[in-house]
């Protein structure tokens, strides 16, 4: 079974948790500076509260509504309030700032990501479109050995814009030298990803990496191996 349009040529990929294991090397990251803060903190009551936190931050800063800095020490605020450890500002702001120099220096990808890239290299021009930090986003790509895969990669910062919002979509295409009606987007986030392609008229995969339960009955995968049976 293929896709409609079999005129793709250009695929783009979101990043965090589509390809690269945010989730794990997060996890590792966050292990990593509580030990050097010389903080003791059970790390699995950790990531069960800070997980949805930070992805409801996400969302408020994918939609404009909190700055980049009150994600970056707001999430971790909220947990450590949750969780009624102990905190002030100033070892947030440590925190918060040694998590993301740290974060990038991790490369575990999901599984079957290299074999993806490898299988879809050879008949498409592959891209990333990323809501991720400018100044780490690069780094994760080139530390876990995928970034000679594409072609071009936009971040929401030099875009000016965020996903789902049509810009990004449109300077990601311009940047790639693509059209729309040629433009597949793969990723893992409906919202973001997968709505926002459909209305900048694109073609999309949602990712569905978690087994959400929704409404949405477009094309989806729960590996990436999957993609072999429809592109």
């Amino acid at each position: 079974m293929h896709l409609i349009n079999n005129n793709i040529e250009h695929i783009f990929f979101d990043l965090d948790h589509t390809l690269w294991d945010f989730e794990k090397n997060s996890a590792l990251s966050f292990q990593y500076i509580f030990q050097q803060a010389g903080l003791s903190i059970d790390m699995a009551a950790f990531l069960k509260v800070y997980n949805p936190i930070n992805d409801n931050y996400w969302k408020l800063y994918r939609e404009d509504k909190i700055p980049k800095d009150a994600l970056r020490t707001g999430r971790l605020v909220d947990t450590f309030e949750q969780l009624n450890i102990t905190y002030n500002i100033a070892l947030v702001t440590t925190l918060a700032d040694a998590y993301i120099q740290h974060l990038p220096q991790n490369n575990y990808l999901l599984e079957g990501v290299e074999e993806c890239l490898e299988y879809l290299k050879k008949n498409y021009k592959l891209h990333i479109i990323t809501n991720g930090f400018s100044e780490v986003q690069h780094v994760k790509l080139k530390k876990s050995g995928i970034k000679d895969y594409f072609l071009s990669i936009t971040t929401s910062e030099e875009a000016g814009v965020k996903k789902p919002h049509p810009l990004i979509f449109e300077k990601a295409l311009h940047k790639a030298a693509a059209e729309n009606k040629n433009a597949l987007m793969i990723g893992d986030n409906l919202e973001a990803d997968i709505l926002g392609a459909k209305q900048f008229g694109m073609q999309s995969v949602y990712f569905n990496t978690r087994g959400e339960k929704h409404n949405y009955n477009g094309k989806q995968i729960a590996k990436l191996s999957e993609l072999k049976h429809i592109l």
